[in-house]
Parts: C-alpha cells; sequence; structure tokens
C-alpha cells in the first residue's frame, strides 16, 4: 500500500532555491516543474516575486535564466547548484509538482511505499537535515475530493488558518477564480470533514 508523505525540508546551504528564499524571506518561491539533466545539473520552472527572479543570476548555483513574465521564469540550474537532495535520490522518489520554498523550507507532497517512507526519514535525518513532518496518511484514503484538496492546499499554504490570518477569504477568492460565497461554503465542509475525521485521535489522548 502506498504512503502519501507531507514534509517540510529546510535545503542545505548552497542550494540555489533555498538561497534564494533565504534571502527574500518573506518571498514564495513555487517550483512549478523541474528536471534533472546530466552531472548534477537540472532545469526548473519557477514562479515568484520579480525581486527574487531578479537576483537569481547573481547565485553560484544557477547556470542561466529566462524571464517568461507575469513572475515567472525558467532556470537552468549548474552543476553542484542543487537540484533534488541526496536523500530523494537515495531512496529514488521525487515530490510532486508544484510546491512550494519558503524561507529555505521546501513545502514537499511525496506518495511512495511505507517501506520508502520510512527510508526517506531515516535518509533526512542521517544527513543531518531540519525536516518537519506534517502528515502522512494510505494513498486509498480520500478524505477531499481532488478540488477541495487543491483549495485546502492553497489556503493552508498562504496562512488562511494562521493566527493572526495571513490572507483573507477575498484574496483566496480572486486567486481561485471562485465566489466568495461559494468558497466560504467550500471551506466550511472541509473543515467539517477534518474535524470530524481527526477529532477521535484528539480525544484519546486525554
Amino acid at each position: 500500500m502506498s504512503q502519501i508523505v507531507r514534509i517540510e525540508v529546510c535545503l542545505p546551504e548552497g542550494h540555489w532555491a533555498g538561497e534564494a528564499t533565504r534571502a527574500h524571506s518573506n518571498a514564495v518561491l513555487q517550483i512549478i516543474e523541474t528536471m534533472p539533466l546530466g552531472k548534477g545539473r537540472g532545469t526548473a520552472q519557477i514562479a515568484s516575486e520579480q525581486n527574487l527572479l531578479d537576483d537569481l543570476p547573481n547565485l553560484r548555483g544557477i547556470e542561466r535564466v529566462d524571464n517568461l513574465g507575469s513572475g515567472k521564469a525558467s532556470v537552468t540550474i549548474a552543476s553542484g547548484g542543487g537540484g533534488f537532495i541526496k536523500p530523494l535520490r537515495t531512496v529514488g522518489v521525487v515530490p510532486r509538482t508544484p510546491f512550494d520554498v519558503i524561507d529555505g523550507w521546501a513545502d514537499w507532497t511525496i506518495q511512495c511505499s511505507s517501506e520508502q517512507a520510512k527510508n526517506l526519514i531515516q535518509e533526512i535525518q542521517q544527513n543531518g537535515i531540519q525536516m518537519r513532518l506534517k502528515s502522512t496518511r494510505s494513498s486509498e484514503q480520500k478524505l477531499l475530493t481532488k478540488r477541495q484538496t487543491e483549495v485546502f492546499e492553497l489556503a493552508l499554504r498562504r496562512g488562511y488558518w494562521k493566527s493572526p490570518r495571513e490572507t483573507t477569504l477575498t484574496e483566496l477568492s480572486l486567486e481561485l477564480k471562485v465566489a466568495k460565497s461559494t468558497l466560504s461554503v467550500m471551506l466550511h465542509s472541509i473543515e467539517g470533514k477534518i474535524i470530524e475525521k481527526y477529532s477521535q485521535e484528539i480525544f484519546a489522548q486525554y
């Protein structure tokens, strides 16, 4: 049975995405697509704030930057510039795209076997890389619909449930291109499902 693991990993020093976001700690760098090339090189299509994109050519880990407009760019990663970190390569798993990198931390969702999930966490720890395991579940368990999952992940990344909130219902509705009232109902449904799913686990702790 496969697992879906959500994990946050602090990218090591010298990794281009880690260096770029640590220099712009309030910016969100979205990795839209990434592809390894030969000799440790790679390419990535990204989206971020313009000031972060403007600084990319100054990083040692970046060989070339092609501005695609609208806050997007295509980057060629230099050899040793940091693509998939060693634990990912060792275990043989790849994070889903798109994913966000904020202040040096990559937010990855990975589908793999239970054994691979266990080995990945062990490899990350053995390599001295900071990590935060956010969740793990069976891929057969579908608590939310595909659309609800998309809305939930975006709201979570944008800090909708943080205190104080980092985004508003209005801002989310504009980004998702749905009516504010529709989004409110959808978020209420998502919250209800999650609360119902995990309430017994919480009560069992007391």
